[in-house]
């Protein structure tokens, strides 16, 4: 299983082949695996601020993102704050990874990326798109995140995300960081 994306306002997950909607019933996996999908957008941030001078924490940025989730959740009528709570813990995930590229490049500099992608054309726009994706994916697990079996059931969506991902230690570590406010 893997998530296509968002078609018609609907997140879309293909089935040996099939796509299908996400229901409420696919759990806590397709919201997971968003957010591990963001994580993979840190590496081009990371990629598009080294060697820049231009500094991982960006309060101003930050502020910026957590104000325009605070208003699509709320037309989505998904709670401001809950929403502003989750995407904080994305923010502080998508750091980690930076800051753990930085060290690595640092040491390594055979590892930087050959490219350096334009943060407002090439990698805010996906940033951007996985927001989307991610407010729906809160909107869905309304349910599902107020359950008693939040934290277990959590806990099985990140070993089925990271089966399938199988990322690195970092981005583990991150993921684990990005999800705490999911319940």
């Amino acid at each position: 299983m893997r998530i296509r994306g968002i078609v018609a306002g609907v997140l879309v997950l293909v089935l040996g082949g099939f796509a299908v909607p996400a229901r409420a019933a696919d759990g806590l996996g397709p919201l997971v695996d968003v957010a591990a999908r963001r994580l993979d957008v840190a590496d081009l941030v990371a990629a598009a601020k080294w060697g820049t001078g231009k500094p991982i924490e960006d309060k101003a940025r930050e502020q910026q993102i957590l104000d325009a989730v605070a208003e699509r959740s709320a037309a989505m009528g998904v709670d401001p704050a809950t929403a502003q709570r989750i995407f904080r813990d994305q923010i502080e995930a998508g750091k980690l990874v930076q800051r753990g590229l930085f060290a690595r490049w640092a040491l390594r500099p055979g590892d930087v990326p050959a490219h350096r992608p334009d943060l407002d054309r090439e990698v805010r726009p996906l940033l951007d798109r996985i927001t989307g994706e991610l407010l729906a994916g809160i909107k869905d697990t309304q349910d599902a995140r107020r359950s008693p079996s939040c934290r277990a059931e959590l806990a099985k969506a990140v070993g089925r995300v990271e089966g399938a991902r199988h990322p690195d230690a970092l981005h583990r570590i991150a993921l684990t960081r990005a999800i705490p406010s999911i319940c």
